[in-house]
């Protein structure tokens, strides 16, 4: 799953919060803000799991406020395990 998410999602943790929770899912992929604001994942795992996960990126952290997720689904290709924190886009 590939997603974009928009709104105020940086400078509040949202990064830092969504590898986290990544993490305890157990979730192959990456996490890094983009220069216009917003905030892109890629993550792989299985389909229930990254439902559990898509649910956090419309919610974010506390003092987060999402307007919207703009996600794609695709096959596997073989992301980075553990998740990441990848540098601004």
């Amino acid at each position: 799953m590939h997603a974009i998410v928009s709104g105020r999602v940086q400078g509040v943790g949202y990064r830092v919060t969504t590898f986290d929770e990544a993490r305890r899912l157990r979730l192959a992929g990456w996490v890094r803000n983009r220069w216009d604001g917003t905030v892109e994942v890629l993550a792989e795992g299985n389909e229930a799991t990254l439902r559990l996960f898509l649910d956090y990126l419309h919610r974010g952290p506390w003092g987060a406020s999402v307007t919207s997720v703009a996600e794609e689904w695709s096959e596997a290709a073989g992301a980075p395990q553990p998740f990441q924190v990848k540098h601004t886009a």
